[in-house]
């Protein structure tokens, strides 16, 4: 769906339509046992199985991390890879962290009963509690998306249902010179199909691209999630690598620790070079506030740097972080060397390159899992670097599924998703406690960008700009934030009555 089709509509009670809203493929998949058991677990045993599996980590923290209820991102997706050191031992990694994740229409469902699966899940136990904070303003409701019709849709039509209420299907699209949405007095208000704006009290936000240049930073308008979240890591590497430095700082003594490769941030086009050739030209640079497999270059060879270092850039600052290749082609770098395990081997005796995305909502008892899935990188991985093969290095490492065909238009590759069913499950070659040790990481990288999202607001409930800018030192960033229309932006975070 594009930006000149799409219109504004009204989603009634009791439209949900199971086939509108998952992948075919999904709806008609019977979820892996494996996978169903993990979903099932609950907190509580979780924490008992991670403290067991790491002796070194305090079970009062574990407890704690899980039980934690964000103050600003209350729905979150990770991206993590399974990866193994050189001596062997296993590790899932963060590869970043999504403030409007996608997955729902991949996750087939726990329950054949729950038609709605997830969608409903997270209207029920994340959103519905954020109705009863105090002090929100008059109005309806809304789903504000510019990606995903699939899953926009979808959560429109459970909340609609979790509600009772109509909910207002709005696209705002950064292509679009007349949005239909604006903020006035840190109220968020939509333009209806007869052309009348409409208040809104709270909504879900799934408003991918640039969030920032159209909705501000926080607002009165209760939202999942509110664009500093975005801003704070959620759709911004560069200061999601700060928030994740920052947390294993504050958590050292308890043992929780966020993996991830290592990285760089803040690197001019200049430096790009540099920080490659100290990792010893094998990297990965990435455009920190882009998605979907956007601005992402993985450099295995001079030509592919040569072919980074020609393009034309948005931004003036970039993440340079190591590599996770073969085992004999990965970055080496300061941090310990990984390499992917990769898919099990097919019939060709071919491993890819997969990943795991572990979508989480955060209700009134903490975290909880809301969806699962996997993708493949569309060449299998080779023994020798890919271009003694005549390859780029994306088609063997990316495996994210999105292609964008144009301003505001996206396919996507569905035929390398793996789902967590029967048949595709066991191709990842992962038990349960790699699962309970993504959702681990998945829950302590959103805690670290809920604290980093925190830290960028006053008491008074407004954005701090100057403090964000000593940051993130990106001028064409800074420069992209939205400004409301007047003030006061946004109250504190208010508590939510119980």
């Amino acid at each position: 769906m594009n930006a000149s089709s799409a219109e504004v509509r009204l989603i009634q009670p009791g439209t949900f339509e199971a086939g509108a809203h998952f992948y075919p493929r999904a709806l008609n998949a019977q979820i892996h046992p494996l996978v169903r058991a993990f979903m099932r677990l609950g907190n509580e045993r979780v924490a008992a199985r991670y403290v067991h599996l790491h002796p070194e980590v305090d079970p009062a923290a574990i407890t704690a991390a899980l039980a934690t209820q964000t103050k600003q991102f209350r729905w979150g997706g990770a991206d993590l890879f399974h990866t193994a050191t050189a001596g062997g031992v296993r590790r899932i990694v963060v590869i970043e962290t999504n403030s409007c994740p996608s997955g729902q229409k991949s996750m087939p469902l726990i329950d054949d009963g729950e038609e709605q699966g997830g969608y409903a899940r997270l209207m029920e136990q994340a959103f519905l509690p954020m109705l009863k904070r105090r002090g929100l303003p008059a109005g309806e409701l809304a789903v504000i998306y510019d990606k995903n019709y699939t899953e926009a849709s979808g959560y429109a039509a459970a909340m609609a249902d979790a509600t009772g209420e109509p909910v207002h299907l709005v696209p705002c699209f950064a292509s679009d010179a007349d949005l239909p949405v604006r903020c006035e007095d840190g109220v968020l208000s939509i333009r209806d199909a007869q052309g009348t704006w409409r208040p809104i009290r709270a909504g879900l936000r799934y408003v991918t691209q640039r969030p920032w240049s159209r909705i501000p930073p926080v607002t009165r308008t209760a939202l999942i999630n509110p664009v500093v979240v975005c801003l704070a890591g959620g759709r911004n590497k560069m200061l999601a690598a700060k928030a994740y430095d920052l947390h294993n700082a504050r958590m050292q003594e308890t043992g929780l620790t966020i993996r991830t490769p290592e990285t760089m941030w803040g690197v001019s086009l200049q430096e790009v070079p540099l920080w490659v050739g100290k990792m010893g030209g094998l990297a990965v640079v990435k455009v920190p506030y882009s998605n979907a497999g956007q601005g992402v270059y993985t450099i295995t060879s001079q030509a592919e740097l040569d072919a980074f270092m020609a393009l034309e850039h948005r931004y003036d600052r970039f993440i340079v972080q190591a590599l996770i290749g073969n085992h004999r082609w990965s970055s080496r770098g300061v941090a310990e060397h990984l390499y992917h395990v990769g898919t099990v081997p097919d019939r060709r005796n071919h491993i890819f390159v997969s990943d795991l995305r572990v979508m989480v909502g955060v209700g009134a008892e903490g975290f909880f899992p809301v969806a699962l899935y996997a993708r493949r990188a569309r060449s299998p991985l080779v023994v020798d670097p890919p271009q003694q093969s005549g390859m780029t290095s994306w088609e063997v490492l990316g495996t994210n599924l999105s292609v964008k065909l144009g301003e505001d238009q996206w396919t996507s590759e569905s035929e390398r998703l793996l789902l967590m069913d029967s048949r595709d499950f066991n191709r990842l070659g992962l038990g349960v406690d790699d699962l309970v040790e993504a959702y681990v990481q998945t829950v302590l990288s959103v805690s670290a960008i809920d604290h980093m999202a925190a830290d960028l607001i006053n008491s008074k409930g407004r954005f701090r700009a100057r403090y964000f800018k000593a940051l993130n030192t990106d001028e064409a960033l800074s420069r992209e934030i939205c400004v409301p229309t007047a003030a006061p932006l946004a109250t504190p975070a208010p508590e939510v009555s119980v």
